[in-house]
């Protein structure tokens, strides 16, 4: 987008009307971009998404050793309530 210098009062006015509404349509673009990025259904889809993919990237053997930690700690503490 080519400026104009404003000074100049020689511009025709469907020179400045043209970039009147390409400023309004830049303008506008870059409001829907900014309500795209703060909406909170969207924030929380990415968050999801990022979740989602560190939780894919965790070794298996790693993942396996928590579940079977949590599963001990569970029947741990089952076996203590029964035992009273």
């Amino acid at each position: 987008m080519a400026e104009i210098d404003l000074e100049n009062p020689n511009v025709p006015p469907d020179v400045l009307v043209t970039q009147i509404e390409n400023t309004r349509a830049d303008l506008a673009r870059t409001i829907d971009e900014i309500t795209d990025r703060v909406n909170p259904a969207n924030v929380a889809r990415r968050t999801t998404d990022r979740v989602r993919e560190k939780i894919s990237q965790i070794d298996p053997l790693v993942g396996g050793a928590v579940a079977l930690a949590a599963v001990s700690v569970t029947c741990f503490i089952v076996w203590r309530r029964l035992r009273k």
